[in-house]
């Protein structure tokens, strides 16, 4: 689970009336626990239910494919939009509607180019620059990690 989802979740749970969240997904279980009146809520990492997901919080584990994949966003010519949150990737407003962006469309600076939804809001991805839209590197309806390349503006 993303550092930045737990956190916001942390400061959800202490600034309301709930005393007490658990999550769970695939990589395993989150449990949020305020510990008292005022207090900030308490992260305990339960137990993780799959094996696949525990090699992939492994430090070595990640050491060896990261020079790997530095390689790759370097041969990505352009500029690189990417994502600024944790969540959903919808290339329309809605199910079966025309995409904001296809590769060829020409875009200007704060046109909405994707939605990405993050617990239950939709937030709109505009172009930081004027281009053309050379590439689309995410799925409809894919889930995106914070940080991740969405699309590529020359």
């Amino acid at each position: 689970m993303d550092l930045r989802k737990l956190k916001t979740l942390i400061d959800l749970v202490s600034e309301s009336n709930v005393s007490e969240l658990e999550i769970t997904e695939a990589e395993g279980k989150v449990r949020i626990v305020k510990s008292g009146a005022g207090a900030a809520g308490q992260m305990v990492p339960m137990a993780m239910q799959a094996p696949a997901p525990a090699s992939v919080v492994q430090v070595p584990a990640q050491a060896a494919p990261a020079p790997a994949a530095a390689p790759a966003e370097e041969a990505i010519a352009g500029n690189v939009v990417k994502s600024p949150m944790v969540g959903t990737f919808y290339r329309s407003s809605s199910p079966g509607g025309a995409a904001f962006v296809d590769v060829g469309s020409h875009v200007k600076e704060g046109d909405v180019l994707c939605i990405i939804e993050a617990m239950k809001i939709l937030n709109e991805i505009e172009a930081d620059q004027s281009g053309v839209i050379t590439r689309v590197l995410a799925e409809n309806g894919q889930a995106v990690e914070y940080g991740q390349p969405l699309f590529v503006i020359e």
